[in-house]
């Protein structure tokens, strides 16, 4: 199954990046290894790769912060916490597809609920409303995405804090740690497998964003294109490389790399500071 789905489909990538096609996608010659360099420089994946990463620095530092705050506050024994860990978790059970709709009837200037409600304070949601506007697009796009993974989040820190022994709280506790010095000291320290996990996941979900952008924003507002991504830009149906398989399995592979080497690096920065319980 890896050789099928995987294996096979990342070597076609590389071997189609190598062709130029016409503007049928059929016709294609072989250029060389050349085009992937000729992509990297070219102006539209530069801004394509610059909206990616804005994206991942909206979405990866607040969908772990509010995955661990509200972990940390349903590890709690309280009568009817049960409710709130379910409905923190419920969006692991939401498609991208039915979330991107559901912000999207939200954010309408005509009918979302959020623009007859805040309005008032927020003058562009009305006009020309949030997901039209150049300045507001990709953030409100990086809202969705960050709540439509918070479910995976949650519940990763939640199976993460699950793990941690009591009796380094009990010890702490003893030696006069008040609520804060037990979060930094003890929770943190024994969280960071799983913080180091979900960065690396929220960050590879941020770069292959495509689904919210596609239904919210299709790539635009145009003509800035301030929300194509890199998937976007090889997916889209306004791309400008729609057609042309060579350029977009190029563009695809180039993704890859990118994010090979966030994960990489993130692996090696914090691996350090990683600690197992024992």
């Amino acid at each position: 199954l890896l050789a099928v789905w995987t294996v096979y489909p990342l070597v076609m990538a590389f071997i189609n990046g190598t062709k130029s096609c016409d503007s049928t996608g059929r016709r294609c010659n072989d250029v060389g290894w050349q085009q992937f360099s000729n992509v990297w420089q070219s102006k539209e994946f530069q801004h394509a790769l610059g909206v990616s990463l804005k994206l991942a620095l909206m979405t990866v530092p607040a969908g772990l912060i509010l995955g661990v705050g509200l972990a940390v506050l349903a590890d709690k024994h309280l009568r009817g916490i049960g409710f709130f860990r379910t409905a923190f978790s419920s969006t692991v059970a939401t498609s991208v597809a039915v979330a991107s709709l559901v912000w999207f009837v939200l954010l309408q200037p005509e009918i979302g609920v959020l623009s007859d409600l805040f309005h008032e304070w927020i003058p562009s949601l009305k006009q020309p409303g949030l997901l039209r506007d150049p300045g507001t697009a990709l953030p409100a796009v990086a809202l969705s995405s960050v709540w439509a993974g918070l479910g995976f989040t949650f519940i990763v820190i939640t199976a993460g804090l699950q793990g941690i022994p009591r009796d380094l709280y009990e010890s702490a506790y003893v030696d006069g740690a008040g609520s804060w010095r037990r979060f930094t000291n003890v929770t943190l320290p024994m969280l960071s497998p799983s913080i180091l996990f979900i960065t690396v996941v929220l960050t590879t979900r941020a770069l292959q964003t495509y689904a919210e952008v596609s239904l919210l924003t299709g790539g635009g507002p145009n003509p800035e294109k301030s929300t194509t991504t890199i998937p976007y830009l090889i997916y889209g149906r306004n791309s400008v490389i729609q057609n042309n398989l060579g350029l977009k399995s190029a563009a695809a592979v180039l993704l890859f790399l990118i994010s090979l080497v966030f994960a990489i690096v993130q692996f090696r920065g914090f691996e350090k500071r990683v600690q197992y319980a024992r």
